[in-house]
Order: C-alpha cells, then structure tokens, then sequence
C-alpha cells in the first residue's frame, strides 16, 4: 500500500462557461499541484463539488486525474455523496474501478442518521464485503452536510482494522489530533490535518500532513512547512501566521473566489461554480483586494522560503 501523507490537495474542479468540465483546464491544474511539490492529490472531494457531480462526472474525474498525474504522486478520491447504503456501493464501487491509490468514505454517509457506534460499524462492515479487499481505504469527515466526528473508539476501530491509510481529520481541534495521532500509532493509518489554523501545530504534533482549502492558493508554501519546518522552526511560525490568516478567506465564496484566483492565474479560463452562484466579488466587499494581497503574500514567502 502506498503511503498517503504530507500535502494532500483538495483538487478543485474547473468548469466551462456552459457548465461542462474543463477538461484542459484540469490538466493544467494537476501539473500546477505537482510543480508546487505537493505529496498526494485528493480527486473529487467537496472542494470539487461533489454533491453537483453525476456519478459518471465523479468517475470520470478520478480516472482522468490517475491519468494525467501518471504515478507521479498518490490519487485518492471520494464521490461518497449517498445515504442509502445501496446508493453508496454503487457510487463506491465504479469509483475503486478508477485507478485510485485509495478510495475515501465519507463519516457521515457511514451513520446518516447519527445513531451512534453500532451503526457506523455495521455499515463499514457492509462495504468492507463489496470493496475489493486489496484497495487501500481513507476516512474524511466531511463537513457536507453535516459533519461527524469520528469517536475514539470508531477511530481505533478503523485504525487496527488494516483497511484504512489516511483519515483527513475535520475536528479542527489539535488536542483531538495529537490524541487520534498517539491512538493510531503501530497502524497504517495516517492522521491529516485539514484547519489551517491548526496546520504546523499539528505537524509538530506528529499530524502527517496537509489536507485543507488553501491547498488551492498557495500549496508550495505548505510543501515548505512540511518538509523545511522543523528545520527552521522560527521562519515556520512565521509562515504558519500567514498561511491560517490567509486562510479566512475561505469564508468568502469559496470555492469559486478559488477559482477566480485560477482563472486570474491563467489556469481556468471560467470561475463556473455550481455550488456557489453567487458574485462573489460583488457579494463580500474588498475580497478582490484580499485575493491580490493574498497573491503579493504568496510571492513574497515564496522568495524567503526560496519555493
């Protein structure tokens, strides 16, 4: 099994004007993830809007994205949007059919009704019979729509089960980290960070890396934190300041006031969202300013980290 740890983008999904994916302009992203030196990539994830994806748009994103990244880095991938537990094996099986390194089950779905330990491991269980047994599974606490923590003892469950390599943990609460980090330790389970505001913390903490929404904006500069941090422990605090404050901005349309940054850079060629329909720049005053700042910000980490 491979390894899935360090910067682990949540890949965006670029649309055309017309609302079909932008098949060109996803090429140039991936190739855009892997110059800025990330670890993995995280294909069709909420970030790439996958509640609005058909469940061939899912697919074929994934099997795409294995395409054009061509071993490069791991892939992994959710399009874990269902309920019904028929639903989720159907979804869930034509997505490990894709290439995927590992294919990621959102908590949620695992208990929708919120009924507590029992049912979660029983639907594990259900699906740990319809997924082939060789492939390497992830866990995501998926905000959308609602998010649900996993328990300690779900976690360890999970952990010493040997099915699952990554969990990309949603707590934002780096006590939670550091305890899921001690609890999954002997296992092949990573623990992943994806609050900003929490990121190098957590990576002190033992956190094996970087999953969050900035990934978006400036990912070589939380490649530097993982690899150059603990060597230079002073400048990371710095850049760690930068990277949770820029990270705000999350607040404020995203992920299409990330696409605008794309299609600024030349990487989309439209800020097409179907999440978000909103003018974005037009709704939340200034954010046009931040995203410049944000751009001038990057640049200048960009030459003290020497990216």
């Amino acid at each position: 099994m491979k390894s899935i740890e360090g910067i682990v983008p949540v890949m965006l999904t670029p649309f055309t004007a017309e609302n079909q994916i932008d098949w060109t302009g996803l090429e140039r992203l991936v190739d855009w993830y892997i110059a800025a030196g990330v670890d993995a990539l995280f294909a069709v994830c909420q970030s790439s809007e996958m509640q609005y994806l058909s469940l061939d748009e899912r697919t074929d994103l994934a099997r795409f994205v294995v395409e054009k990244v061509d071993g490069r880095v791991p892939v992994i991938a959710s399009g874990h949007i269902s309920d019904d537990l028929n639903a989720q094996i159907e979804e869930l099986q034509a997505m490990a059919k894709t290439g995927i390194d590992a294919l990621v089950l959102v908590t949620n779905h695992l208990d929708p009704q919120n009924k507590g330990t029992e049912t979660f491991k029983a639907t594990l269980a259900t699906l740990f019979e319809a997924l082939p047994q060789d492939l390497p599974l992830g866990l995501y606490e998926c905000p959308a729509p609602w998010r649900r923590l996993l328990s300690d003892e779900e976690f360890s469950f999970c952990a010493h089960s040997g099915r699952f390599v990554v969990l990309k943990d949603v707590s934002c609460d780096l006590p939670t980290v550091i305890r899921r980090v001690k609890l999954a330790q002997g296992t092949a389970l990573n623990v992943i960070n994806a609050n900003a505001a929490i990121a190098w913390p957590a990576i002190q903490a033992g956190s094996k890396g970087f999953s969050g929404v900035f990934t978006n904006f400036h990912p070589e500069l939380y490649a530097w934190l993982w690899k150059n941090g603990k060597q230079q422990p002073a400048l990371a605090h710095e850049l760690s300041l930068f990277l949770s404050l820029s990270a705000v901005t999350e607040t404020l349309g995203y992920p299409k006031n990330a696409k605008i940054y794309h299609q600024q850079m030349g990487t989309f060629s439209s800020e097409f969202c179907r999440v978000n329909k909103d003018d974005v720049l037009e709704k939340y005053w200034g954010l046009g300013v931040i995203l410049d700042q944000i751009r001038q910000g990057t640049a200048l980490w960009q030459t003290k980290t020497a990216c």
